[in-house]
């Protein structure tokens, strides 16, 4: 008992402290998912468009969103701006595209599309009802002064996020 309390004073005398870092680990899943529905195709109704309009020959890409705890996160959409691959271009392609929402999974999404964000190529809607939500991407792309495209395959990209609020 002596040796304990002889210890015990010559740490406190000493300044020596003892500390101990325990760590904690935690992991956090998401509950929103994304998933490609249906993939985008364009359409070249003439030699300077390409477009993912229907009527025009293209598919509109269809992006889902599933989520499991409402009011916890924002979809964020981007229409593309431009190609992601392409033939060498020598002028200034112009974009244009819209996105809106094509189905629900529940009636308390029905004002999805009135109460979402717009800015520049970007939609963001809040997610505040569990469920699925799909997204419907338009976009078209106009080669400059209405000149032709050269031939080959185009790519592009629409962005879809899903961010924790």
């Amino acid at each position: 008992m002596n040796s304990v309390k002889i210890m015990t004073a010559l740490c406190l005398l000493s300044g020596v402290t003892v500390a101990e870092d325990v760590p904690i680990v935690g992991t956090v899943q998401s509950r929103c998912t994304i998933q490609t529905d249906t993939a985008g195709i364009y359409g070249n109704p003439n030699a300077y468009t390409l477009t993912t309009t229907p009527a025009d020959g293209g598919v509109l890409p269809i992006v889902r969103y599933d989520v499991s705890l409402a009011d916890a996160y924002v979809a964020k959409i981007t229409y593309p701006t431009s190609f992601s691959s392409s033939p060498s271009l020598n002028d200034t392609v112009e974009w244009t595209g819209s996105i809106d929402v094509s189905e629900v999974s529940d009636v308390g999404m029905a004002n999805y599309d009135a109460d979402a964000v717009t800015y520049d190529q970007t939609k963001e809607y809040g997610l505040t009802t569990a469920g699925s939500t799909w997204f419907k991407v338009a976009s078209t792309a106009t080669n400059g002064g209405n000149k032709a495209f050269p031939s080959g395959t185009y790519r592009a990209v629409v962005q879809a996020e899903c961010i924790a609020q």
